[in-house]
Protein backbone atom coordinates (compact mmCIF):
# COMPACT_ATOMS: atom_id res chain seq x y z
CA UNK A 1 0.00 0.00 0.00
CA UNK A 2 1.48 3.40 -0.94
CA UNK A 3 2.80 5.51 1.87
CA UNK A 4 0.47 8.31 2.92
CA UNK A 5 2.34 11.41 1.82
CA UNK A 6 0.41 13.50 4.31
CA UNK A 7 2.33 11.72 7.08
CA UNK A 8 5.71 12.82 5.68
CA UNK A 9 7.12 15.81 7.55
CA UNK A 10 7.46 18.92 5.38
CA UNK A 11 10.65 20.98 5.40
CA UNK A 12 9.72 23.99 7.55
CA UNK A 13 12.05 26.19 5.51
CA UNK A 14 10.34 25.55 2.19
CA UNK A 15 7.26 27.80 2.49
CA UNK A 16 9.23 30.78 3.82
CA UNK A 17 12.01 30.52 1.26
CA UNK A 18 9.64 29.76 -1.64
CA UNK A 19 7.52 32.78 -0.74
CA UNK A 20 10.56 35.03 -0.40
CA UNK A 21 11.93 33.87 -3.75
CA UNK A 22 8.60 34.61 -5.40
CA UNK A 23 8.60 38.14 -3.95
CA UNK A 24 12.19 38.83 -5.01
CA UNK A 25 11.57 37.49 -8.51
CA UNK A 26 8.48 39.68 -8.74
CA UNK A 27 10.52 42.75 -7.73
CA UNK A 28 13.21 41.78 -10.23
CA UNK A 29 10.70 41.44 -13.06
CA UNK A 30 9.08 44.79 -12.26
CA UNK A 31 12.44 46.57 -12.08
CA UNK A 32 13.54 45.11 -15.40
CA UNK A 33 10.32 46.05 -17.14
CA UNK A 34 10.45 49.57 -15.69
CA UNK A 35 13.93 49.91 -17.20
CA UNK A 36 12.72 48.63 -20.56
CA UNK A 37 14.68 45.41 -20.17
CA UNK A 38 13.85 41.73 -20.52
CA UNK A 39 13.55 40.21 -17.01
CA UNK A 40 15.13 37.07 -18.41
CA UNK A 41 18.35 39.02 -18.97
CA UNK A 42 18.87 39.45 -15.21
CA UNK A 43 20.06 36.44 -13.21
CA UNK A 44 19.17 36.07 -9.54
CA UNK A 45 22.05 34.76 -7.41
CA UNK A 46 20.70 33.47 -4.08
CA UNK A 47 23.38 34.23 -1.49
CA UNK A 48 23.28 31.30 0.91
CA UNK A 49 26.28 32.21 3.07
CA UNK A 50 25.92 31.25 6.75
CA UNK A 51 22.74 29.31 5.98
CA UNK A 52 22.59 25.50 6.10
CA UNK A 53 22.42 23.04 3.25
CA UNK A 54 18.74 22.54 4.07
CA UNK A 55 18.07 26.16 3.13
CA UNK A 56 19.79 25.62 -0.22
CA UNK A 57 17.70 22.51 -0.82
CA UNK A 58 14.54 24.47 -0.01
CA UNK A 59 15.52 27.14 -2.52
CA UNK A 60 16.29 24.49 -5.13
CA UNK A 61 12.89 22.89 -4.50
CA UNK A 62 11.39 26.33 -5.25
CA UNK A 63 13.21 26.46 -8.58
CA UNK A 64 16.34 28.46 -7.72
CA UNK A 65 19.42 27.30 -9.63
CA UNK A 66 22.13 29.92 -9.00
CA UNK A 67 23.78 30.37 -5.59
CA UNK A 68 26.49 32.55 -4.10
CA UNK A 69 28.88 31.79 -1.25
CA UNK A 70 31.45 34.03 0.42
CA UNK A 71 33.74 31.40 1.91
CA UNK A 72 35.25 28.60 -0.13
CA UNK A 73 35.37 26.12 2.74
CA UNK A 74 31.70 26.70 3.50
CA UNK A 75 30.89 26.26 -0.17
CA UNK A 76 32.77 22.95 -0.28
CA UNK A 77 30.97 21.62 2.76
CA UNK A 78 27.56 22.71 1.53
CA UNK A 79 27.67 22.02 -2.21
CA UNK A 80 30.05 19.08 -2.75
CA UNK A 81 27.31 16.50 -2.13
CA UNK A 82 24.77 18.51 -4.12
CA UNK A 83 27.12 18.27 -7.11
CA UNK A 84 26.53 14.51 -7.11
CA UNK A 85 22.75 14.91 -7.39
CA UNK A 86 20.85 15.29 -10.66
CA UNK A 87 19.51 18.83 -10.18
CA UNK A 88 21.82 21.23 -12.05
CA UNK A 89 22.89 24.51 -10.46
CA UNK A 90 25.63 27.13 -10.70
CA UNK A 91 27.77 28.22 -7.77
CA UNK A 92 29.41 31.65 -7.56
CA UNK A 93 32.21 32.57 -5.15
CA UNK A 94 31.38 36.16 -4.23
CA UNK A 95 33.62 36.79 -1.20
CA UNK A 96 37.22 37.89 -1.03
CA UNK A 97 39.42 35.00 -2.13
CA UNK A 98 42.78 34.18 -0.55
CA UNK A 99 45.40 32.79 -2.89
CA UNK A 100 45.73 29.63 -0.79
CA UNK A 101 42.03 28.93 -1.37
CA UNK A 102 42.21 29.42 -5.13
CA UNK A 103 42.51 25.72 -5.94
CA UNK A 104 39.45 24.84 -3.86
CA UNK A 105 37.55 27.70 -5.52
CA UNK A 106 38.51 26.47 -8.99
CA UNK A 107 37.45 22.97 -8.00
CA UNK A 108 33.96 23.85 -6.70
CA UNK A 109 32.87 27.10 -8.40
CA UNK A 110 31.29 27.84 -11.74
CA UNK A 111 32.07 31.54 -11.36
CA UNK A 112 34.66 33.43 -9.30
CA UNK A 113 33.46 37.01 -8.96
CA UNK A 114 36.27 38.51 -6.88
CA UNK A 115 39.39 38.48 -9.02
CA UNK A 116 41.11 41.69 -7.96
CA UNK A 117 44.91 41.38 -7.98
CA UNK A 118 47.74 39.83 -10.00
CA UNK A 119 48.74 37.31 -7.30
CA UNK A 120 45.21 35.93 -7.26
CA UNK A 121 45.25 35.71 -11.07
CA UNK A 122 48.49 33.71 -10.77
CA UNK A 123 46.93 31.39 -8.19
CA UNK A 124 43.80 30.83 -10.28
CA UNK A 125 45.88 30.09 -13.41
CA UNK A 126 48.00 27.59 -11.49
CA UNK A 127 44.93 25.96 -9.93
CA UNK A 128 43.27 25.73 -13.33
CA UNK A 129 46.21 23.80 -14.73
CA UNK A 130 46.18 21.42 -11.78
CA UNK A 131 42.41 20.87 -11.80
CA UNK A 132 41.88 20.86 -15.55
CA UNK A 133 39.06 23.38 -15.36
CA UNK A 134 38.65 27.14 -15.21
CA UNK A 135 35.52 28.83 -13.85
CA UNK A 136 34.13 31.96 -15.44
CA UNK A 137 35.72 35.07 -13.94
CA UNK A 138 34.57 38.53 -12.93
CA UNK A 139 36.90 41.34 -11.91
CA UNK A 140 35.83 43.03 -8.69
CA UNK A 141 36.28 46.80 -8.73
CA UNK A 142 36.37 48.81 -5.50
CA UNK A 143 34.07 51.52 -6.82
CA UNK A 144 34.26 53.51 -3.60
CA UNK A 145 38.02 53.07 -3.19
CA UNK A 146 37.31 51.93 0.37
CA UNK A 147 40.32 50.67 2.31
CA UNK A 148 38.32 47.95 4.11
CA UNK A 149 36.92 46.41 0.92
CA UNK A 150 38.34 44.12 -1.70
CA UNK A 151 38.48 45.00 -5.34
CA UNK A 152 40.95 46.62 -7.69
CA UNK A 153 41.20 50.40 -7.29
CA UNK A 154 39.23 52.42 -9.81
CA UNK A 155 42.37 54.11 -11.20
CA UNK A 156 43.97 50.70 -11.81
CA UNK A 157 40.87 48.93 -13.10
CA UNK A 158 41.38 49.40 -16.85
CA UNK A 159 44.96 48.11 -16.86
CA UNK A 160 44.09 45.16 -14.63
CA UNK A 161 41.06 44.20 -16.73
CA UNK A 162 43.21 44.26 -19.86
CA UNK A 163 45.80 42.00 -18.23
CA UNK A 164 43.15 39.53 -17.07
CA UNK A 165 41.59 39.45 -20.53
CA UNK A 166 44.96 38.83 -22.14
CA UNK A 167 45.58 35.95 -19.74
CA UNK A 168 42.19 34.25 -19.52
CA UNK A 169 40.47 35.33 -22.73
CA UNK A 170 36.74 34.77 -22.90
CA UNK A 171 36.67 33.28 -19.41
CA UNK A 172 36.65 36.89 -18.23
CA UNK A 173 32.93 37.53 -18.40
CA UNK A 174 32.46 40.86 -16.66
CA UNK A 175 32.75 43.04 -13.58
CA UNK A 176 31.45 43.02 -10.01
CA UNK A 177 31.14 45.73 -7.35
CA UNK A 178 29.81 46.50 -3.88
CA UNK A 179 29.04 50.23 -3.56
CA UNK A 180 29.78 52.10 -0.33
CA UNK A 181 27.06 51.77 2.29
CA UNK A 182 24.81 54.71 3.12
CA UNK A 183 25.34 56.35 -0.27
CA UNK A 184 23.36 56.51 -3.49
CA UNK A 185 24.56 53.38 -5.32
CA UNK A 186 23.47 54.48 -8.78
CA UNK A 187 26.57 56.55 -9.69
CA UNK A 188 28.75 53.58 -8.73
CA UNK A 189 26.62 51.19 -10.78
CA UNK A 190 26.76 53.50 -13.79
CA UNK A 191 30.55 53.81 -13.48
CA UNK A 192 30.87 50.03 -13.52
CA UNK A 193 28.53 49.78 -16.50
CA UNK A 194 30.66 52.27 -18.45
CA UNK A 195 33.85 50.43 -17.49
CA UNK A 196 32.44 47.12 -18.69
CA UNK A 197 31.35 48.71 -21.96
CA UNK A 198 34.89 50.04 -22.58
CA UNK A 199 36.22 46.51 -22.39
CA UNK A 200 33.40 44.79 -24.27
CA UNK A 201 32.29 42.81 -21.19
CA UNK A 202 28.68 41.72 -21.02
CA UNK A 203 28.23 40.65 -17.39
CA UNK A 204 27.61 43.10 -14.55
CA UNK A 205 27.23 41.65 -11.05
CA UNK A 206 25.87 44.48 -8.93
CA UNK A 207 23.02 44.99 -6.54
CA UNK A 208 22.06 43.21 -3.34
CA UNK A 209 18.96 42.91 -1.16
CA UNK A 210 18.73 46.65 -0.47
CA UNK A 211 19.57 48.08 -3.89
CA UNK A 212 19.05 45.48 -6.59
CA UNK A 213 16.23 47.41 -8.25
CA UNK A 214 18.58 50.39 -8.75
CA UNK A 215 21.24 48.02 -10.07
CA UNK A 216 18.85 46.58 -12.64
CA UNK A 217 17.96 50.09 -13.79
CA UNK A 218 21.70 50.69 -14.29
CA UNK A 219 22.27 47.57 -16.37
CA UNK A 220 22.97 44.74 -13.92
CA UNK A 221 22.87 41.32 -15.54
CA UNK A 222 23.15 39.61 -12.16
CA UNK A 223 21.95 40.60 -8.69
CA UNK A 224 23.13 38.96 -5.46
CA UNK A 225 20.32 38.61 -2.93
CA UNK A 226 20.65 36.88 0.42
CA UNK A 227 18.69 38.36 3.33
CA UNK A 228 15.55 38.96 1.27
CA UNK A 229 15.50 35.24 0.40
CA UNK A 230 16.97 33.40 3.36
CA UNK A 231 16.40 35.93 6.14
CA UNK A 232 18.83 36.68 8.95
CA UNK A 233 20.62 33.67 10.34
CA UNK A 234 19.10 32.95 13.80
CA UNK A 235 21.39 32.86 16.84
CA UNK A 236 22.86 29.50 17.80
CA UNK A 237 20.45 27.33 19.72
CA UNK A 238 17.30 28.71 18.12
CA UNK A 239 15.14 27.09 15.46
CA UNK A 240 16.92 27.51 12.14
CA UNK A 241 13.87 28.64 10.17
CA UNK A 242 14.48 31.83 8.16
CA UNK A 243 12.32 34.90 8.36
CA UNK A 244 12.87 36.54 4.95
CA UNK A 245 11.99 40.19 4.53
CA UNK A 246 12.34 42.66 1.69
Amino acid sequence: MPEDQSDCPADPMLPAIAGALARVRGELDLAAKAAGRDPGAVSLVAVSKFHPEAAVRAAMAAGQRVFGENRVQEALGKFALLRQEPTPFRLHIIGGLQTNKARDAVRIADVIETLDRPKLADAIADASEREGRLPDLLVQVNVGDEAQKGGVAMAEADAFIESVHARFGTRLRGLMCIPPAETDPKPHFLWLQACAARHGLAELSMGMSGDFTDAIACGATEVRVGTAIFGHRPPAGTADVPTPSL
